[in-house]
């Protein structure tokens, strides 16, 4: 069973995520008075009506009615699920996720997460303490890496033999099925004999998102092939999700300028070694859409580096294809080519940190590769080659989702050529949910009724909720009361809570919506908020008591009536 996400840690969470940064990096904002203001990313508009208020944490539409707390928006926009969410934020925050929880929607996958720590740490205390590892180690020191960088990135050592990590750990047959499932053993077709994966190799773990190891890659020591090796497929490891050395970035540098993408594990760990703490690599595979969300949500630049052979040319090609439907507002993408017979490890060692640096500080941005390329494929000097140049751009663009990037790539594309191009028009964001009730802008305060207009003041300023109020007031018999004292009682329980924390606290979706809309309703208020919530009470319980005191004069006279009827009657006049 999946376990319960605690919603203190929620709560933490978002008290220490800046929504207003969060949503910059993806949708660039412009302060409007105390808040921050675009066209809205989840439907199409000329005037901004998305709305991000600092203060209280929140994001709001008032044309579409999208709205939420810094989860809700990368669930939305980036079509993250609720855990990946919350895993997206505990990253960025550094904060590690407790333990006993599990995200897994279906299988329990934590045996096998526990499972790949055990091994990771054997490796790990392999390459100090086995027999055989003294030439990892000097492996290690010719590529210069030191202990710190080599315990960072928690490299290890899979020792020669066929079955050292199957003899260690798979003691029972439960246990054997798991170190398959994990990708750590396998068998020769044909065959049920199972033997280690990886032998007399270097062992780089490749963490998740949330630091766990899920799979490894290994660097053959001796001869033989491959070389390189990765883990397979499994239930936790995807070569085409994941990046390694992206939860190493994120840990060291919380706010990344960019992402440097280099193709192996030694490239990375290698420019860590000079303080180049910002490299990622694919995973023998080409970079997906996937690799790219991942890479876009933790920077808005990300910077390809690739042999400038003809080989590292396909690749950064096929790179910036899987790119151009990602470039939103905000967005980079630069490609940056070695010369021919380095990589990223061999030209660090070679030119110094600084050096290296200043190559990626030229890197050639995605239009100026894009018309480059497609330049040297016709002859532009004449009108027959500009034509072709124009209907080989035309579907590239095309694939750019609407914004001022897609408009100057149809310009740039219009001078190269001489006149402008008929580019198909961008696919059309989907429309919002179904039931989605749009906030009115602004409301006056005698048009919203009583409690909510408690509810909302409750909302935008909890403080007021640890305030004196009314006595009895929980006893008011009036609809959207229970939701009223379920905040106050939250507030006080959770004293230095917010806004959106106060809305994720609750459980059902549907009244969440509801919330979230009171939330950034405006309410005319000026430092006069507990006053306006006590007077709410008040007359509320005043008009409830009227209301009583008539129903038990109209039930009876007071000549008939019993003592405890008169008794009751003398409560509700004293209370008035």
């Amino acid at each position: 069973m999946a376990g319960k996400i605690p919603q203190q840690f929620v709560d933490e969470l978002l008290s220490r995520t800046d929504i207003v940064e969060l949503i910059n990096q993806r949708v660039p904002l412009k302060r409007a008075g105390r808040e921050y203001q675009a066209c809205c990313p989840f439907h199409d508009e000329k005037t901004p009506s998305f709305t991000v208020s600092p203060t209280k944490q929140f994001y709001h539409c008032f044309g579409c009615g999208a709205h939420g707390t810094a989860i809700g928006f990368l669930m939305e926009y980036d079509r993250l699920s609720f855990p990946e969410a919350i895993e997206e934020l505990a990253a960025r925050q550094g904060m590690q996720i407790p333990r006993e929880i599990n995200f897994e929607q279906g299988p329990d996958h934590r045996p096998l997460y526990e499972l790949l720590e055990r091994v990771n740490a054997y490796y790990r205390e392999a390459l100090h303490a086995h027999p055989e590892s003294a030439r990892a180690r000097e492996y290690l020191r010719q590529r210069g890496l030191n202990d710190q960088i080599i315990d960072d990135y928690q490299l290890g050592f899979a020792p020669p033999g066929w079955d050292n990590v199957l003899a260690r750990f798979g003691k029972d047959a439960k246990t054997r099925q798991l170190l398959a499932e994990a990708g750590l053993t396998t068998h020769k077709e044909g065959s049920q004999k199972h033997y280690d994966r990886l032998r007399d190799r270097i062992v780089f773990p490749i963490l998740d998102g949330r630091g766990r190891v899920v799979g490894f890659g290994g660097r053959l020591l001796g001869e033989g092939t491959p070389k390189y090796l990765n883990s397979p497929e499994t239930p936790v490891f995807h070569k085409g999700r994941e990046l390694y050395g992206l939860y190493q970035a994120r840990q060291a540098c919380r706010e990344l300028d960019h992402l440097l993408v280099v193709e192996g594990y030694m490239d990375v760990v290698a420019l860590a070694q000079f303080g180049i703490r910002n490299a990622v690599a694919t995973l023998g595979t080409a970079t997906t859409g996937d690799h790219l969300n991942k890479l876009y949500r933790a920077s808005n630049e990300v910077v390809f580096c690739f042999d400038g052979d003809r080989a590292g040319r396909e690749a950064a090609w096929k790179a910036l294809e899987t790119a151009l439907p990602l470039m939103k507002a905000g967005r980079q993408a630069r490609f940056l080519f070695l010369p021919e017979g380095e990589d990223p490890d061999s030209l660090v060692r070679k030119i110094g940190r600084q050096a290296f640096l200043d190559q990626v500080q030229t890197a050639q941005p995605l239009s100026e590769f894009l018309f480059a390329r497609l330049a040297s494929q016709t002859d532009t000097t004449s009108i027959d080659g500009r034509a072709r140049l124009a209907e080989l751009a035309r579907p590239l663009i095309a694939k750019l989702p609407a914004g001022t990037f897609r408009q100057m790539m149809e310009q740039a594309l219009a001078e190269r050529v001489g006149v402008a191009v008929d580019v198909p028009p961008p696919a059309r964001p989907a429309a919002p949910r179904p039931g989605r009730r749009v906030a009115p802008r602004h409301q006056a305060p005698g048009t919203m009724p009583p409690i909510r207009r408690a509810i909302a003041l409750v909302l935008q300023y909890p403080s007021i909720a640890l305030g004196e109020l009314p006595p009895g007031w929980e006893a008011i018999e009036q609809k959207g009361i229970e939701v009223l004292r379920n905040l106050v009682s939250h507030i006080r329980a959770h004293p230095e809570t917010h806004s959106a924390a106060l809305v994720e606290a609750v459980a059902d979706e549907r009244l969440r919506g509801h919330l979230a809309q009171l939330a950034v309703a405006e309410l005319a208020v000026q430092d006069d908020a507990p006053e306006q919530l006590h007077g709410i009470l008040s007359r509320l319980l005043e008009k409830q008591r009227a209301e009583q005191r008539n129903a038990l004069l109209k039930s009876t006279s007071l000549s008939a009536m019993s003592e405890e009827e008169k008794q009751r009657l003398r409560e509700l006049y004293r209370r008035s």
